[in-house]
């Protein structure tokens, strides 16, 4: 359940809206909740997208780290 959670919070610091989101991520914004809510997990396309968007390693939205930061 990590992953939803720092969805939502990655998305509300950056107050943006789960519309806006979905729009970025060309996606419904039904299936844009069901990331956030359901725990559902975006294809491999979009878990990059949503890294991409936040400016977050794809480790640190599945959990595997506490850090934040891409190593370039």
């Amino acid at each position: 359940m990590i992953f939803n959670e720092r969805l939502k919070l990655l998305r509300k610091e950056h107050k943006l809206t789960q519309t806006q989101v979905a729009e970025q991520l060309s996606v419904t914004l039904r299936n844009y909740q069901r990331f956030e809510a359901d725990g559902n997990t975006p294809n491999y396309a979009n878990l990059i997208k949503i890294a991409d968007i936040f400016d977050v390693s794809l480790d640190y939205l599945t959990g595997r780290t506490d850090k934040r930061e891409v190593n370039r």
